[in-house]
């Protein structure tokens, strides 16, 4: 597999428990445990297709920040750029896993995590974005604290002094932020992004668009925000088990579809930073119309595996987009 083109994300990753079995968290008398983030969700779906990525974080040097270095070492991604400290903690989270009609929900510890603690300065961005050709954040990374925000607005102007493309995953939680304090961080990175990548819901919430169709709105933001591409993601729930998956691309005027599957939940946990990862992917290497393909390709297998990282191979990904068979691969 060729390695090309390196991406760079940055963000936190935490430690995952989930009950086993559809168990509520006050029943569970055990967990299953897995390493997931959106920035290292997209950098491992990116890196598995074939392209050269780098993930950045703060992390306390515990065996906890341990695990997660080596999850991200295991799907080849670089992490030679992690800040680590002997201060702070790394964040944790629960997921109990539904059945219509119970929603899936989470649980989050991550107050004082070590990435909530970054302030400007402390990475060397010269040295992070040699040779990179992408930066890749989302809005959960400045949403952690103040200094975060910060710290993530100086990246981003780094990758733009260093001549990197930016793309951005809105990703809207109200757990983390206010509406009025999203867009008021969001709109100041969106002066330097290129990419922007969303669903309808986030882009209301965050900067009150609303149109009739998701074409619209993919339209809108690109007018509004002068961006390259918008990538917005799409999910039908007939049941929580059961779902349909697909995306759209506005880029170069037009509209570009990605195929759409009827997906057989495992777990969706992380499927929007596999699209991610997918779709920057195809885009850095040959366009808007293989990143939306490859986007959706890539998040639709990442549904069918547990835990938030995707466990697909490139060829997977091009077997199904060929309309591959759901006969036994011998």
């Amino acid at each position: 597999m060729e390695q090309e083109r390196k991406l760079v994300t940055f963000g936190e990753t935490m430690i995952r428990f989930s009950p086993p079995d559809h168990q509520r968290l006050e029943q569970a008398d055990r967990l299953d445990v897995h390493v997931g983030g959106s920035e290292l969700n997209v950098a491992v779906a990116a890196q598995r297709l074939g392209l050269q990525t780098c993930y950045v974080t703060r992390l306390t040097r515990t065996p906890l920040g341990q695990m997660v270095e080596n999850k991200a070492r295991e799907h080849g991604v670089d992490t030679s750029h992690i800040v680590w400290t002997d201060d702070d903690r790394v964040g944790l989270y629960f997921v109990e896993f539904g059945a219509s009609p119970r929603a899936n929900s989470v649980l989050y510890d991550r107050r004082d995590s070590a990435i909530a603690k970054i302030k400007p300065g402390e990475i060397d961005w010269e040295s992070v974005f040699y040779e990179a050709k992408l930066f890749h954040t989302s809005g959960i990374t400045p949403a952690l604290s103040n200094s975060a925000a910060d710290a993530t607005i100086e990246a981003v102007h780094q990758a733009k002094k260093f001549g990197l493309k930016v793309s951005i995953d809105l990703n809207y939680r109200a757990r983390l932020w206010s509406q009025e304090r999203a867009c008021e961080v969001m709109t100041k990175l969106m002066d330097d992004t290129d990419i922007l990548i969303t669903t309808e819901e986030d882009t209301k919430r965050v900067f009150g668009i609303e149109r009739d169709t998701y074409e619209e709105v993919a339209r809108t933001l690109a007018r509004q925000f002068s961006l390259e591409a918008v990538a917005i993601t799409l999910r039908q729930t007939p049941s929580v088990w059961k779902n349909n998956w697909t995306a759209i691309v506005y880029a170069n005027g037009k509209i570009y579809r990605g195929p759409q599957f009827e997906i057989e939940i495992v777990d969706r946990v992380g499927a929007g930073d596999s699209f991610s990862g997918g779709f920057l992917y195809g885009y850095l290497t040959s366009g808007p119309a293989a990143g939306v393909h490859y986007g959706v390709a890539i998040s639709a297998l990442k549904q069918t595996n547990p835990g938030d990282l995707v466990w697909a191979t490139r060829e997977e990904v091009e077997r199904i987009l060929d309309g591959g068979s759901l006969r036994i691969v011998r």
